[in-house]
């Protein structure tokens, strides 16, 4: 597998594994395939902005022939007050990819990348309660729940709850700012 930074010529592979992922797993995403599905070309783009200061990256996973098997996405805070603070969103491996590890390596590469923004100290995501696989996941990888939050996806007459949780990007160096 190679990782690398989604720039605006994947915006429609992007698209793609996106609407697949919000089809497959309506559960667990706040936004539906189809809302997303309406947005145009260029809103796709845009969060591919390739600009190094930008305030969203989306990191790809590519198998061997090229094709995109995952993603995942940080939000870096832009306000002062908050810029410590990066959010991990759509994180999403195809099913052909699964049961292979690529979730790991694809957070791992994705938390890189985060810790090396100067001023970002911690990283934070919400999961569906109910999503074991991914929290099993996030908690291997040294995250920590700090809430819950009832009712936060709505699914006809059903109502699910996310699970906040965050970790430290880098450990050491947040204790030293203490």
């Amino acid at each position: 597998m190679k990782f690398e930074r989604l720039n605006p010529t994947h915006a429609a592979a992007y698209r793609a594994i996106t609407l697949e992922a919000l089809a497959l797993h309506p559960d667990a995403y706040t936004s539906s395939a189809a809302e997303r599905a309406t947005r145009p070309a260029s809103w796709w783009e845009a969060r591919l902005n390739p600009d190094p200061a930008s305030n969203e990256i989306v990191l790809g996973a590519f198998d061997d022939g090229g094709a995109l098997a995952g993603t995942a996405g940080l939000s870096f805070e832009a306000r002062e007050k908050g810029r410590h603070k990066v959010t991990l969103f759509g994180m999403y491996i195809t099913p052909r990819c699964r049961r292979a590890g690529l979730g790991a390596q694809l957070l791992n590469a994705t938390l890189n990348v985060a810790a090396s923004r100067p001023h970002a100290k911690i990283i934070q995501l919400t999961v569906t309660e109910e999503n074991a696989a991914a929290r099993s996941l996030y908690q291997r990888l040294g995250f920590a729940v700090f809430g819950v939050e009832p009712y936060a996806i709505a699914l006809g007459e059903r109502y699910l709850s996310k699970v906040h949780m965050w970790r430290a990007l880098n450990y050491l160096a947040l204790r030293e700012d203490q």
